[in-house]
């Protein structure tokens, strides 16, 4: 794969992901430029998005590019049986990047391999969501000052979470320690454990919330995805497993901040909102300044001075 794609977090090194940190705090200080002018990004979403779409677009349109695509699959002609390979090649012809978002594992690889321009992977299954795990370590470092030997929970749905896969990879290069804390219809694939191990990365392992998170430097806490049940009567007995509570709060550490890649349903309770612990809107908001310095990284745009 030779067009510069992000397909997967592994596809950044360790000295590659700081930089595009170093470059998200740069947009962050100054996200309106010209940069992208005359350029064209595609966004294919195959797949429901409201805030990676939304940030990706907003990223683009900041830096003085235009946007083309679609937010529903119904709207493109996948749904008249083109396939995917088409698609790409179609959309190649008129973008300079294309941003995509797939229900299929692995979609976003194969994007990769048959397209000629970049491809950034928004999301494919419950495989690696690459995107939000970088605005994740962005949160993290604008929270604790730093990625390195930190404690983070991770609460939910481990089994089918996309976004808890890339930031396992992701941290691997700064020596955590992790918690999965999951019911056991949920528990955390043995290949992402098997990677803990392979790595020297400390992790247990516990099905109850309850104070599980007090030595917590942060807490991640995610929704069970409806959409990735075939089975609905399993996803009713787990819907409503874990809801976090403000006066949960009461013994965790000071430095604790609760990090959630949204939409949220019912596992963090509103009241948890006015925390100051509460950090999942600004990480939202992070991800437009991580998104800018993607699509600069992939298109190879140099760096205003």
């Amino acid at each position: 794969m030779s067009n510069n794609s992000l397909v997967s977090i592994s596809d950044y090194s360790k000295e590659e992901i700081l930089e595009i940190l170093k470059s998200a705090a740069d947009f962050e200080a100054n996200p309106n430029r010209k940069s992208l002018d005359g350029r064209v990004i595609a966004t294919l979403f195959f797949e429901p998005s409201t805030r990676t779409r939304l940030s990706f677009e907003t990223a683009v349109i900041r830096l003085g590019g235009s946007i083309i695509g679609f937010s529903d699959a119904a709207t493109s002609s996948s749904s008249k049986g083109e396939t995917l390979n088409d698609t790409i090649h179609m959309v190649s012809c008129y973008a300079d990047a294309i941003v995509m978002r797939h229900p299929l594992e692995g979609a976003a690889r194969y994007a990769a391999e048959v397209s000629p321009v970049p491809i950034i992977n928004a999301g494919d299954g419950a495989n690696q969501h690459p995107s939000q795990t970088l605005l994740d370590l962005y949160s993290i470092l604008k929270t604790q000052g730093t990625l390195e030997n930190l404690t983070i929970c991770l609460v939910g749905d481990l089994k089918y979470g996309r976004t808890v896969h890339s930031l396992i990879m992701a941290m691997s290069h700064f020596n955590p320690t992790f918690k999965f804390i999951a019911p056991d219809e949920l528990k955390m694939p043995d290949e992402y454990k098997v990677f803990c191990k392979r790595h020297n990365i400390a992790y247990t392992e516990a099905s109850e919330l309850n104070e599980n998170f007090n030595d917590a430097d942060i807490l991640y806490m995610t929704r069970v995805q409806k959409e990735r049940f075939q089975d609905l009567m399993e996803y009713e007995r787990v819907k409503n497993v874990y809801t976090l509570k403000n006066d949960m709060l009461a013994h965790s550490k000071p430095n604790l901040r609760i990090l959630h890649p949204l939409p949220r349903v019912t596992e963090i309770d509103p009241d948890v909102d006015s925390n100051e612990k509460a950090y999942y809107f600004k990480q939202a908001q992070n991800g437009l300044y991580i998104r800018q310095a993607i699509v600069s990284k992939v298109l190879m745009i140099p760096e205003e001075k």
